[in-house]
């Protein structure tokens, strides 16, 4: 029954978020809750809420002041050449800004913290895409699957759980792997490439200085990449009743919609900020003077984090204490700092804690533990000797619905056990159970996840409608070329 209820509490979970029948933070909460009750156990909903608060607590405050430290460094203007650079090199072709993208994320997942990766790849990319009208699906989805990719390095999480829950050697887990994850990351860019072209046929190519003059804020939320369709707010750009629509945010012609384009009222999203406030030169906010000193800042902050010098919140409550007193030395300016991204903080931290909700009932009622030993009790016993890609397949659904801690520590060790009945060796279990990473960074338990759609202003069941398809194929091609290069 437990399983069931368990699957059933998922689905029903998902289902309304991506139908927008409620917000994410009011369906954390009151689903998990309801079947909380329905189990029987409404009496330790408390304990559980409290258990899984105090486990998310330190990744809330994390957030929290990462939020604020890069909040200042967009306001001094830290990342204004890196957006001027890009802008100038990818010419305003959207297809070039897409693979940046792709390009950005997976080089700033090097430092191993989804959360910081999504802030800068979106403090970098967002006027990109709004000053052209481009989809910021398209920019999430991009970013999350090449984040989940990257994310396998020893010192990202998985890698190192991995290895410990199987007593091997991180290094013999990963070294073996960069192969078949050098494959994903390429089948990463190219879906940026495709996507790209996408944006390109759409939107059209502009000049530099048409991009920066022109003023019109039509922008496309939602591409629905594979059936042809896109959703394009402001302007009248697109009906409900599809056909050829003229752009526009790019001041030429507009790629055509095709198909029906319905949804497009319910699917758009039109920002209020016309400006282009990563390039504009004149706002107040700017510190010319303290450039180098917010560079080095930054690079310390993640060397020290790579480094595990201190708690990653620790580090990142000094560092952004340090930026807003040395660049806002007046108190009234430091509140006001604060006070512009306070929006950000509560909406990224209130969802982190109303997850913490729904990873505490799913962990303290025993769903996820009678799920998972359901998916590995149904396994056949002819399939053995494969269970390195029975593991790999089931680590994309497995990781999308259990926390890493679950699944690496309650199941991978039940499933390498399996396998050594059969001659497999752990190592190739381990090897095998990172295939999923890609699809998990897009987990509704994953609190980065909620960085990403809440700076990009991106409806977070738009974002998993339009990213788990591409994210699940990533990881699948990763298993393929693990199984054909015999790492797996």
């Amino acid at each position: 029954m437990l399983t069931i209820l368990g699957f059933v509490m998922i689905a029903t979970f998902l289902v309304l978020i991506m139908t927008k029948k409620m917000s994410p933070i009011a369906s954390l909460v009151l689903i998990p809750a309801l079947f909380c009750v329905l189990v029987g156990q409404g009496g330790q909903l408390g304990d559980y809420v409290i258990k899984g608060v105090g486990d998310l607590a330190p990744t809330a405050a994390m957030l929290m002041f990462a939020i604020v430290y890069f909040g200042v460094m967009i306001d001094v203007g830290l990342f204004d050449p890196i957006v001027r650079g890009i802008l100038r090199f990818c010419k305003a072709d959207p297809m070039r800004i897409v693979v940046g993208t792709a390009v950005l994320a997976a080089i700033v997942s090097l430092d191993g913290d989804g959360s910081t990766t999504f802030m800068i790849t979106v403090s970098a990319m967002y006027p990109l895409y709004k000053r052209l009208g481009m989809s910021r699906i398209v920019m999430t989805g991009v970013a999350a699957t090449a984040n989940g990719v990257m994310n396998t390095l020893p010192w990202g999480g998985p890698t190192a759980r991995a290895a410990t829950a199987l007593k091997v050697d991180a290094g013999d887990v990963f070294v073996p792997m960069i192969p078949a994850l050098g494959v994903g990351l390429l089948a990463v860019f190219f879906l940026a490439y495709v996507l790209g072209l996408r944006e390109r046929k759409r939107l059209g190519v502009l000049t530099l200085d048409e991009a920066l003059e022109n003023g019109t804020t039509s922008e496309t939320v939602l591409v629905k990449a594979g059936s042809g369709t896109s959703t394009t707010a402001g302007g009248g750009d697109s009906g409900k009743g599809g056909g050829t629509g003229t752009s526009k945010a790019t001041g030429g012609t507009g790629g055509t919609s095709g198909g029906s384009g319905t949804d497009a009222a319910d699917d758009a999203e039109t920002s209020d900020d016309d400006g282009f406030q990563g390039l504009d030169p004149n706002r107040a906010t700017l510190r010319p003077r303290l450039y180098w000193f917010n560079a080095g800042l930054t690079v310390a902050l993640l060397t020290a984090m790579i480094m595990e010098l201190m708690p990653i919140p620790v580090l990142f409550l000094l560092g952004a204490a340090l930026a807003l007193t040395v660049n806002y030395p007046n108190m009234a300016e430091q509140k006001a700092r604060i006070a512009a991204h306070a929006e950000n903080v509560l909406n990224v931290s209130g969802m982190v804690f109303a997850a913490a909700v729904f990873t505490g009932v799913l962990t303290g009622t025993g769903m996820v533990q009678h799920m998972a030993d359901w998916l590995v009790g149904a396994i056949p016993d002819g399939m053995g000797p494969h269970m390195a890609i029975v593991t790999g397949v089931l680590s994309v659904p497995l990781t999308y619905f259990m926390s890493n801690d679950g699944f690496y520590f309650g199941v991978l060790p039940v499933l390498a056990e399996a396998g050594a009945a059969h001659g497999v060796s752990p190592l190739e279990i381990a090897r095998a159970s990172l295939v999923g990473q890609p699809l998990h960074m897009s987990s509704p338990l994953v609190p980065a996840v909620y960085v990403l759609v809440g700076m990009a202003k991106v409806e977070f069941g738009d974002h998993t409608k339009f990213t788990v398809k591409w994210a699940a194929l990533t990881s699948l091609v990763v298993l393929a070329a693990g199984v054909l290069f015999g790492i797996i």
